[in-house]
C-alpha cells in the first residue's frame, strides 16, 4: 500500500498546480444527488463482582448488534433498520438463579416522492416487527400513507471538509477550495461503495478512490497529505450528518402486539427534524405517535428519540441521547410514562474497535405490572415504576 501511495502523490504532483481562493463552506453547501449511508455495529460489555457480602461470584454480560442504512436518491428514501439486545445476570446471592432477556426489531420504511427531486408531498409504505422473551407474541405492523419534506444526508461532505481542513494544517494545501470543489469531493466520497464494486474490496479500491477525490483539488499533494487524507476518509470514523424535516401520517394494520391484540387497525403519524449545529455537532428528533382502534378499548403509545452527537476530537465522540415513551395499554389500561437517558463517551481504538463508556438512568411511572424474582426458593415481587440507573464499560466493534 506505501507504494501505492507514493505513486498516487506523484499523480497529484501532475495535476495542476493552481490553488483556489479561500471560500467558507458549509454541511448545508452539499448537493445531494444519490446517496447512501449504512451502519452496523456488535457491542458487548461485561461486569464481574465478589464482594464482602456476596455468597457467589455476580456478573451482567450484555450483547447487541445495530443495523441501520439509509440509501436517498431524487425519487426516494428507503430506510432499513435492525437491532437485537440481549443480557445475562446473576445476582451475588446464595443460590440466586441466572436471568437472561432479549429484544429484538427489524423495519423497513420506502417514501417515493410524487415529484423528484423536490422536497415536497410524498408516499410510504413500512413494515417492522419486533420481539420480547417478556411476552409470548410477537408484535407485527404494516402501514401506509403520505408525507411532505426531505431529509439530506450530508456526511459525505462532512468528510470532505474534514480532508481539507487535515491538508491545510499539514500545509499541503495553502487556501481552502471553492465551493465547487468541495461538492467535486463530497460527490466522489459518497461512491465508496461504486469504487468497491468496480475495483475489489481490496487497496486497489482505495488507490483509485482517494486518487479521484484528490484530484478535484488540482495541486500538488505529498505523500503525508496522501496519507493524512487516507487516515480520515478510511480509518477514522465520522458519525452521520443529516440536515432536514419530515413529516407524515397514514393508516396501517396490526397483526399482533404485546398485548395479545390481533389483527387490528390502527392510526398512525409521525415527524422528524435533523440539524447539525455545527460542522462537528449534530442534532436530531424523531417522534411517532400510534393509535391502535380495539372497540372502544383503543390503545396509544407515543414516542420521541432526541440525540445530540459531538465530535470532541478525531477519535472521541460524545454522544447523547433521551427517549420518552408514553403507552397506554389495551389489557389493563395502564397510563406509563417511560424516560430513558444516556450520555456515551466512544474512543475509537481503530478503524472497527472503539471503547464505550455509558450512563444511564431510566424511570418508569404509572405502571401497575408487578416483577417477581426467585433467589433460594424465595419468590419476591417488586412494582415495574421506579428509577434504575447503570454505568457500563464495553467496546463496540463496526463491520460496517
Amino acid at each position: 500500500m506505501k507504494k501505492n501511495i507514493i505513486a498516487l502523490s506523484v499523480f497529484s504532483a501532475l495535476s495542476a498546480t493552481s490553488v483556489a481562493q479561500a471560500e467558507t463552506v458549509t454541511l448545508y453547501d452539499y448537493d445531494e444527488a444519490t446517496s447512501a449511508y449504512e451502519e452496523a455495529y456488535f457491542t458487548g460489555g461485561l461486569s464481574v463482582s465478589n464482594g464482602r457480602k456476596d455468597d457467589q461470584t455476580a456478573y451482567d454480560f450484555s450483547v447487541g448488534a445495530d443495523y441501520d442504512r439509509v440509501f436517498s436518491s431524487p425519487s426516494r428514501d428507503v430506510t432499513t433498520k435492525a437491532s437485537v439486545d440481549g443480557s445475562i445476570s446473576r445476582a451475588g446471592t446464595a443460590g440466586a438463579n441466572k436471568q437472561d432477556n432479549y429484544v429484538a426489531a427489524i423495519s423497513g420504511t420506502i417514501d417515493n416522492y410524487f415529484t423528484p427531486g423536490s422536497n415536497g408531498a410524498f408516499w410510504f409504505g413500512n413494515a417492522s416487527v419486533r420481539a420480547n422473551d417478556a411476552f409470548d407474541d410477537l408484535e407485527t405492523t404494516a402501514s401506509i400513507g403520505v408525507g411532505y419534506g426531505r431529509v439530506v444526508n450530508v456526511t459525505p461532505m462532512a468528510k470532505a471538509i474534514r480532508v481539507v481542513e487535515e491538508l491545510v494544517q499539514l500545509g499541503v494545501l495553502r487556501n481552502t477550495p471553492a465551493k465547487s470543489v468541495y461538492q467535486q469531493m463530497a460527490n466522489i466520497i459518497e461512491r465508496e461503495s461504486e469504487y468497491r464494486s468496480r475495483y475489489g474490496f481490496n487497496e486497489d479500491y482505495e488507490l483509485k478512490w482517494i486518487t479521484d477525490i484528490l484530484a478535484t483539488l488540482q495541486t500538488n499533494i505529498s505523500t503525508a497529505g496522501t496519507l493524512k487524507a487516507r487516515d480520515v476518509l478510511v480509518d477514522e470514523r465520522i458519525s452521520q450528518r443529516r440536515y432536514g424535516w419530515k413529516v407524515r401520517a397514514g393508516l396501517g394494520y396490526v397483526g399482533t402486539n404485546f398485548d395479545g391484540l390481533k389483527d387490528k387497525p390502527l392510526l398512525t403519524a409521525g415527524a422528524e427534524y435533523h440539524q447539525p449545529l455545527s460542522n462537528l455537532t449534530q442534532f436530531s428528533n424523531e417522534a411517532t405517535v400510534n393509535a391502535i382502534i380495539n372497540d372502544g378499548d383503543n390503545g396509544y403509545n407515543f414516542n420521541n428519540a432526541m440525540s445530540l452527537t459531538h465530535e470532541v476530537d478525531d477519535r472521541l465522540d460524545w454522544e447523547n441521547s433521551w427517549n420518552l415513551a408514553y403507552t397506554k395499554n389495551t389489557d389493563n389500561g395502564d397510563d406509563v410514562v417511560t424516560n430513558s437517558v444516556a450520555s456515551s463517551l466512544i474512543y475509537e481504538l481503530n478503524n472497527t474497535l472503539d471503547l464505550t463508556t455509558t450512563l444511564a438512568v431510566q424511570n418508569i411511572d404509572g405502571s401497575s405490572r408487578t416483577l417477581t424474582e426467585t433467589e433460594n426458593g424465595v419468590t419476591t415481587s417488586y412494582a415495574e415504576d421506579g428509577t434504575d440507573t447503570s454505568l457500563v464499560v464495553g467496546v463496540r466493534y463496526r463491520f460496517k
